[in-house]
């Protein structure tokens, strides 16, 4: 891939939401703190804040009205609340090494440092995409590659997938069913399966 394209940068993967009560467990191992985030008005999230109460559980809290962000720390005994109510987030984007509280979705990280990432996602979902002028094409718009980690391409977004590890060639909606497209794909060498829309 490296001698197909010329990069723009090594972005920040976004690490997908805990959404299962295995992958809560892999985080407990793995990671220190979390955040939990949502709306108290909706069902389920008045009961299941109070029973993390009843537990002890200390948060760090955010709040604005009805909205809330908390910061909390991981414990094995928490892992029978899963799943959580619907409209309830649990997220550890902010956690080393996926980052720090003042991390920001743009900031570019190292290979080394996505090599780390990698190394303790066990169930967890990771999506990373890489810009890139892929050389040989006249239009390099909307060009680059997507990782999928425990997750796969759908029409315009990932969704999780335990197990499934895909990448993603994108040539440019303008370019991708053209001559020069179809003569890009052929020289290349790669080996690709079907084509989808929005990758």
């Amino acid at each position: 891939m490296r001698e197909l394209a010329d990069w723009n940068g090594v972005p920040w993967p976004q690490l997908g939401l805990v959404t299962t009560a295995e992958q809560y467990v892999h985080a407990v191992r793995t990671f220190s703190a979390a955040r939990v985030a949502g709306e108290r008005d909706l069902s389920g999230v008045g009961p299941f804040l109070d029973e993390l109460r009843h537990r002890g559980v200390a948060f760090d809290r955010k709040e604005l009205s009805s909205r809330f962000a908390w910061d909390l720390r991981l414990r094995p005994d928490l892992a029978d609340l899963w799943p959580l109510p619907e409209g309830l987030i649990f997220t550890l984007a902010k956690t080393p090494p996926f980052g720090g509280p003042d991390s920001e979705p743009e900031d570019d990280c190292t290979e080394e440092e996505l090599d780390r990432m990698v190394s303790v996602l066990g169930p967890l979902t990771m999506n990373v995409s890489w810009n890139c002028r892929w050389r040989g094409l006249p239009e390099f718009k909307d060009c680059g590659v997507q990782l999928c980690l425990n997750s796969v391409w759908a029409e315009q977004y990932a969704e999780p997938a335990p197990g499934e590890f895909e990448v993603w060639v994108s040539l440019g909606s303008r370019v991708a069913s053209t001559p020069a497209g179809d003569a890009w794909l052929r020289d290349s060498g790669l080996t690709l399966g079907e084509a989808q829309a929005g990758w």
